[in-house]
């Protein structure tokens, strides 16, 4: 039997969506929403009718049946630490979502939107790897300041899809290997995935600029700065979050200006460039030692992964750690669709929701 599902990515302009018949997709869309129209909304969550109504009408326009869909499954953000795969999607989770979430994300509204869906037709609904999987040991929350442990919160969903699809593509099975997966977006974060599990993790706070997070920063400087009375404390998490990494540099968030900058001689875009590839490489090599250096395979992925320029500047570094893989894009709807897809066939099992289970994850 070949299943179909249908998978939806919220943004916070814009709600993606796509369906598929086993691995093969046959709709994609992207629906635009302007600031005037989401303007009209108090909260993230009360466009929850208002995107819902819009997939459905697209479905509809483009003659997608819902009765025809076997599983619908939604990307999510805001819930607490949870154990990488899929999690049927209940009451109990959306009760976070709309009261208690971790994270105010549109993304969030992919459980919701699946959820309302999936009961109307009586399928099953998932989220699948949220931004919040956290599978490391104790050893790998200690921050060096008690009280203040690190988070993990990354790109979760396509680091380990790409991590997947390295192990299909070479007939292994993912759970007998280690890899090291570097996502390069807007946002860079790196997982060491030992044996099927994510162990440890590099966030896009604590390591690799990108091109608008300033990613590690000297600490000593950044608590001077946050008390030099110049920046409100929006103003920031706005210079780390939005105005840091190469924005801050070269006054452009888009890889590909300045690569073109650099084909005409700019040595200061080289310059911040070529740092950005080193601090990625230094991360890599940071995660190989929790494996103890037994390392199959170093996977790059995100948008920026399409870059010839700087996937060899990183690779060049690392190569002798593992072979490097190279696996671009963000892949966001494939990796949602793929891991629904693996729990109907039987491959994988989906989790119930309960935070009483989490607590003692």
């Amino acid at each position: 039997m070949t299943y179909r599902i249908l998978a939806i990515n919220p943004g916070s302009t814009s709600t993606k969506f796509a369906v598929y018949d086993g691995e093969t997709q046959i709709l994609s869309k992207s629906l635009n929403h302007s600031v005037e129209e989401l303007s009209k909304f108090h909260n993230i969550i009360d466009q929850f009718e208002m995107r819902k109504k819009e997939v459905e009408n697209t479905l509809k326009e483009n003659n997608i049946e819902l009765k025809s869909i076997n599983a619908v499954v939604g990307r999510c953000g805001g819930l607490p630490p949870v154990k990488s795969g899929a999690y049927i999607i209940n009451d109990e989770m959306i009760d976070r979502l709309i009261h208690r979430p971790t994270l105010d994300h549109a993304s969030n509204l992919g459980a919701m939107i699946s959820y309302s869906i999936a009961n109307e037709i009586g399928v099953n609904s998932y989220i699948y790897d949220p931004v919040s999987v956290d599978e490391s040991e104790d050893i790998a929350k200690v921050s060096g300041l008690k009280g203040l442990d690190r988070v993990c919160l990354t790109h979760a969903l396509n680091t380990r899809a790409m991590a997947i699809k390295y192990a299909k593509m070479n007939n292994k099975n993912y759970k007998d290997l280690n890899l090291i997966v570097a996502h390069l977006g807007g946002g860079i974060s790196l997982n060491v995935h030992e044996k099927g599990k994510m162990v440890d993790f590099v966030t896009d706070e604590e390591g690799p600029f990108s091109p608008e997070r300033a990613g590690r920063l000297p600490s000593k400087m950044l608590v001077d700065l946050c008390h030099s009375g110049k920046y409100s404390y929006k103003e920031m998490v706005k210079n780390m979050r939005g105005k840091g990494g190469i924005v801050s540099y070269l006054d452009t968030v888009d890889a590909r200006e300045v690569e073109e900058r650099i084909a005409n001689g700019d040595e200061y875009a080289k310059l911040i460039y070529d740092a950005l590839a080193l601090q990625v490489a230094k991360a890599i090599g940071e995660l190989s030692t929790v494996v103890n250096g037994d390392v199959d395979a170093i996977i790059i992925t995100g948008g920026i992964a399409y870059s010839k320029y700087m996937t060899k500047s990183i690779s060049k570094r690392v190569k002798f750690i593992a072979p490097v893989e190279i696996l671009p894009g963000e892949n966001e709807l494939e990796a949602l669709a793929f891991g629904a897809l693996r729990v109907m066939e039987g491959e994988e099992k989906a989790t119930i929701y309960k935070e009483a289970d989490l607590a003692r994850t």
